[in-house]
């Protein structure tokens, strides 16, 4: 048995799986496919290289479909992986820093097509509420280089500079993410109420952070890595009701219940804004369609709280 697993959740992902699983096997690590209901050739491309594959008839979403995987396997030490990220390295400077003491876990250097190092994503400080009210707002777009969102997206930090060193930071990126089970298994995993997606990864490294464990970036592994390559499969409309109501839900559970109801003046302001800039682009109601679900969302809310608030089903990985 292997010490390291590696578990790859799937939706639609035909066209990136199969470079992503030859890369992965290639590696000597156990790997298990976790497929959310792909209606595509998503499964074919898997089976054609003899991985072990979980095929979920409906979505489980993607914090469901990682525990899935992290119970499939029995390693120590499991790698998440994106199906659109290649391995370009070996893993093993990831488990090494896994063994740093008080370790639950590194991220590895992302690295575009191009081949530049996809900054302020690989790795982030963990949201506070003031940057994500200016990310609702919209004015980390309009005003990238403000303090409070370099902060945020580590803009100052520079984790590159020490020959490939682990390096501790807050929130590595989801997409190339090796975990110790031991950590995992305290915490209890991905918590599922982010359905479909969005935050879980952030919320389980601050739950870690929480616990006293350090998470490190770790330069010397790296990965080529597209990006958000089945959220175009999603609606506008949906897409945007997801990213609002996992961003209520982390903060209800992470910040006061001021910061709390702050989120959700901005949630209505902010998405008010993003709907009619939108509805006057595509010349289309629609976006203002969407812009009344969030709104409806956040004013409950406010009133109420959070009160694991439904959600709609619809196709996502």
């Amino acid at each position: 048995m292997s010490a390291i697993g590696i578990v790859i959740v799937t939706y639609n992902s035909a066209a990136e799986i199969g470079a992503c699983l030859d890369a992965a096997l290639a590696t000597g690590a156990e790997v298990v496919v976790v497929d959310n209901g792909s209606h595509d050739a998503t499964i074919a491309e898997v089976a054609r290289r003899g991985a072990r594959l979980v095929a979920n008839s409906t979505n489980r979403g993607f914090a469901g479909a990682v525990n899935q995987g992290f119970s499939a396997l029995s390693c120590p030490y499991i790698l998440l992986l994106n199906p659109d990220a290649i391995l370009l390295t070996t893993i093993e400077p990831l488990r090494q820093a896994c063994d740093l003491p008080r370790s639950a876990g590194a991220g590895g250097r992302l690295v575009d097509l191009n081949g530049n190092p996809q900054t302020g994503f690989m790795f982030r400080r963990l949201p506070t509420a003031a940057a994500l009210v200016l990310e609702v707002l919209l004015l980390n777009r309009i005003w990238p280089n403000n303090p409070v969102n370099r902060r945020y997206r580590a803009l100052d930090l520079n984790c590159e500079s020490r020959a490939g060193m682990a390096q501790p930071v807050e929130q590595p990126a989801g997409a190339f993410f090796m975990i110790r089970r031991v950590v995992w298994e305290k915490l209890g995993g991905f918590d599922e109420g982010f359905y479909p997606l969005w935050f879980e990864d952030v919320d389980f490294c601050r739950r870690a952070l929480n616990q006293a464990y350090v998470l490190y970036h770790t330069p010397a592994a790296v990965a080529k890595h597209t990006g958000a390559h089945s959220i175009p499969q999603l609606t506008v409309e949906m897409r945007h009701f997801y990213w609002y109501r996992s961003l209520l839900r982390y903060t209800a559970k992470h910040c006061s219940p001021l910061a709390f109801r702050v989120m959700c003046l901005a949630v209505v302001t902010g998405s008010f804004a993003r709907g009619l800039i939108e509805a006057l682009g595509r010349r289309s109601p629609q976006p203002m369609a969407a812009c009344r679900r969030v709104v409806r969302l956040a004013s409950r809310c406010f009133f109420s709280g959070w009160k694991d608030q439904q959600v709609p089903s619809g196709p996502t990985s």
